[in-house]
């Protein structure tokens, strides 16, 4: 997960025209979860959805997924697991 944490920081990082250790420190500031404006996240849904050839459903607890850098990482995590595990 630690991977997909990573990759996120780094869009979010690009999106926002910053480090991606400064983020990273911005991010941690607000806790171990890695808060982050949900609609920062929204903006790089698409390109987590390409880069890992997978949808994140639009559902409540997508939604809730956006709160923060770690819960958006599960979730992608449990979207690939669920690819892997589809015929």
């Amino acid at each position: 997960m630690d991977d997909i944490v990573s990759v996120v920081i780094s869009l979010l990082a690009e999106l926002r025209g910053i480090s991606t250790d400064d983020l990273f420190e911005e991010l941690v500031q607000g806790g171990a979860e890695l808060p982050v404006d949900s609609l920062l996240i929204v903006e790089i849904l698409t390109r987590i959805e390409e880069r890992y050839s997978i949808a994140i459903p639009a559902d409540r607890q997508a939604a809730q997924a956006t709160r923060s850098v770690r819960a958006f990482a599960r979730a992608v995590l449990d979207a690939i697991t669920e690819r892997q595990h589809t015929p």
